[in-house]
Parts: structure tokens; C-alpha cells; sequence
């Protein structure tokens, strides 16, 4: 089997579901690699033992890359093709599946063989249950959730760059300005550590010790949809099914009350530690550590975590799971 990997990249540096992709990809069939314009960020893959064709459109819109890829695809003809589950992966899968009159699979956490050929495992109604499915035809499209393959281990690879010029009446659309809002960096996806807030911190100062714990942590800050709404985060911050859908390996939730349209995006996370004053919160349903929290006491939260020695909260806890306190 043909599986091609979209290499997603971001100012010279691979997004990590892509690289994600590549042991995922490694596991079904023969693996070829493609990127856009970025070079850099190719390099950075082919470190991983990818082979990675970069095709140099002079131009990195999402139309310029759609056409730039369908023609490879059609060059190359994978069985599968790959892309993480970003915000550019979940537009540019569509589009090229459309154009090939081909199925498009999302939010696909397991690709395995199945009886009748390769079957995609995805969550569904909110995280609830996961359904299977299997898709026909010569080539499917699917986009992956982040944390649903392992990093591969650094081996050699290899980069070639590829001509494929775009007719000027494929782009249809061009970005002439970006809010700085939006144009924020926050690597929510390839995060290791990420310190989420939500509506009970109570307001924008509180939630500075959100931004506090992640920086002692070397993390990223995660916002819940109702925190974003408040104005105490900006939108890319936003974790969730109408945000961004993530699996770190900690993943602590201050505040939040564990919506279902919250927890589908975090049950990819390895540890969850939730912290909240309701202790009837939907969030200890899935945390591995739950911390009930009342106001003028004095507490060591979350132990085991070998970077915070001495974070002091004003809080009473009273833990639900195991827990150690250092």
C-alpha cells in the first residue's frame, strides 16, 4: 500500500501530528512524504527518516497548495493519503478528496487493516462512543488526531525539491491581513504540558495563575470556550471540539466543568489533572487526579511532576484518586 503524509509546517518547522504521521504511515504500507514551499521544515522531517518531496509553488496559499497536491497525487496515486488534524488538514483533506470524488474520513484516532481493507476508528457524539468505518475507492483521505501515533526516532532521510507551478485561475482566494488575535502563535497540538482555564477561575486575574502554572511548567495555556467568551484568553487558546482537539502527556484543568464539547478535545491526553470547587464537576469523570478546591486554606497540589518543587495555592484540597504531594 501507497500511503502519502501531507507534511504540514509552520515558519520552518513541522507540525508534530504530521511527524506523527510518518510512524503511522510506516506501519501500513510504503511511505511517501510531501510539503509545500518549506524547505526548513522539510529538513527537519527527513532527520526523522522521511523522504519528503517539497513542492515549490511560489505561493503557500490553500488553493496554491490543494492544486499543487492533487497533481502530485495523481503522479504518485497513493491508496492512502494523510494529513493531521489542524485547521489547514481539515480544509485541505476535503477539498482534495472532492476533487478525486473520494471519501474523507476526520478526527481519526486508529488506522488498522480490516477484513475488507483499511478501517478508520474515530470518536463520536461528543466523545461517547467510537465508531468504525471503511471507506471504497482507489484513494481515501482521512486527517488524524494529534497524539494518535508516536514521534519516529531520528534516522536518515532525504529532501528533493519539486517544480509544480499553479495556474494564476486556481487561486481564488488571497490573504491580504491577518488580526493579530488569530495570528497569535500557540502550539496547542504539539504541546508536552498544557494548563487550561475556564469559567470558575472567576476572572481575568485569576486566570493569571493558569498563565503562571503552564510558564513554571514550561507549558502551553488552554482556554475553555466560556473563558474565551470572558475575554481572559484569546481564541487560540481555545482546547475543545469547536477549538483544538489535543494530547499532551499532562494535561491540567483549572476550573473547568468538563462539557462534553470540552472533553472530546482533551481524552487524547495522557494524565489529566482536573481542579475545581464543585466536586460534582463532570471533569473528575475522566481525570486522573481530581482536586476539590476551597478558598483560605493552604495546599502542595499535584505531586509526581518532577518540575513544580514549591507551587503554594491558597486553596484546601481533597483529593478523589491517587495523588502524591511533594
Amino acid at each position: 500500500m501507497k500511503v502519502l503524509v501531507y507534511v504540514e509546517t509552520k515558519e520552518g518547522t513541522p507540525v508534530q501530528g504530521s511527524l506523527e504521521l510518518l510512524t503511522g504511515a510506516k506501519e501500513l504500507g510504503e511511505t511517501y512524504a510531501v510539503a509545500v514551499e518549506d524547505k526548513d521544515a522539510a529538513e527537519k522531517a527527513a532527520a526523522l527518516g522521511a523522504k519528503v518531496i517539497v513542492l515549490k509553488t511560489g505561493d503557500a496559499s490553500e488553493d496554491a497548495q490543494t492544486a499543487a497536491l492533487e497533481s502530485y497525487i495523481k503522479e504518485v496515486q497513493p491508496e492512502l493519503v494523510l494529513f493531521s488534524g489542524t485547521q489547514l488538514g481539515k480544509d485541505l483533506a476535503p477539498r482534495l478528496a472532492q476533487r478525486f470524488g473520494a471519501g474523507c474520513v476526520t478526527d481519526v484516532t486508529v488506522i488498522e487493516q480490516g477484513e475488507n481493507g483499511l478501517e478508520f476508528v474515530r470518536p463520536a457524539y461528543g466523545g461517547t462512543v467510537l465508531e468504525r468505518l471503511a471507506v471504497s475507492g482507489p484513494v481515501q483521505f482521512a486527517t488524524v488526531r494529534s497524539g494518535s501515533f508516536t514521534k519516529p526516532e531520528a534516522a536518515e532521510g532525504s529532501v528533493e525539491e519539486k517544480e509544480a507551478p499553479v495556474d494564476a485561475d486556481a487561486l481564488k482566494a488571497k490573504v491580504v491581513d491577518a488580526a493579530k488575535e488569530i495570528a497569535e502563535a500557540v502550539d496547542l497540538e504539539g504541546a508536552d504540558v498544557i494548563v487550561t482555564g475556564g469559567l470558575c477561575m472567576g476572572d481575568a486575574e485569576n486566570f493569571k495563575l493558569v498563565e503562571e502554572l503552564a510558564a513554571l511548567l514550561g507549558g502551553v495555556v488552554g482556554a475553555s470556550r466560556p473563558a474565551i467568551e470572558e475575554g481572559w484568553a484569546s481564541r487560540a487558546h481555545q482546547v475543545g471540539q469547536s477549538g483544538k482537539i489535543v494530547a499532551p502527556k499532562l494535561y491540567i484543568a483549572c476550573g473547568v466543568s468538563g462539557a462534553m464539547q470540552h472533553v472530546s478535545g482533551i481524552m487524547g491526553s495522557k494524565y489529566i489533572v482536573a481542579i475545581n470547587k464543585d466536586e460534582a464537576a463532570s471533569i473528575f469523570d475522566i481525570a486522573d487526579v481530581g482536586i476539590v478546591v476551597f478558598p483560605e486554606y493552604l495546599i502542595f497540589p499535584i505531586g509526581g511532576h518532577s518540575r513544580i518543587k514549591e507551587t503554594v495555592y491558597r486553596w484546601h484540597i481533597r483529593f478523589r484518586r491517587q495523588v502524591c504531594i511533594t
